[in-house]
């Protein structure tokens, strides 16, 4: 038994795009040969299913990852846009006082940069979208015969 991982694009009408890790990767990388001119300008919607495979034969999803993706005007990654909320998750990392000071003082920064982060660059599906997920998963994997 392995992981996997199955990458879904869902665009403003909830409609699924499958695409391969390698080629989330390569949009990640900022690879100028990769981009998704269809949703140039836009800010799509992402989610990352991890999930137990048994050959090719998907057995049950472990966990599943939503953030949102901002294209530019040539249908790639908006670097700017993905550095700012790289930078953000970095604040979310928690870096307590050491010294006589750290009981006297409570350390909320990060705190607050979760809340910004989830509300920025996380979102939750519908009960439709991550139905459609769930099925598209299942759908697609090889059974036994």
């Amino acid at each position: 038994m392995g992981t996997g991982c199955r990458v879904f694009l869902i665009d403003e009408n909830d409609s699924l795009q499958r695409i391969s890790m390698a080629r989330l990767d390569r949009l990640l990388r900022f690879d100028r040969r990769e981009s998704f001119p269809q949703y140039a300008g836009k800010r799509i919607r992402c989610a990352m299913v991890f999930v137990d495979v048994a050959g090719r034969e998907v057995l049950s999803i472990r966990n599943a990852d939503y953030f949102p993706l901002t294209f530019d005007a040539k249908g790639q990654i908006n670097k700017k846009e993905w550095e700012r909320g790289v930078r953000l998750g970095m604040e979310l990392l928690h870096f307590g006082l050491d010294g006589e000071n750290s009981k006297k003082v409570i350390y909320a920064q990060h705190r607050f940069a979760k809340r910004r982060y989830e509300h920025e660059f996380k979102w939750k599906p519908s009960w439709k979208v991550e139905r459609a997920i769930v099925a598209a998963i299942f759908k697609s994997s090889v059974t036994k015969l």
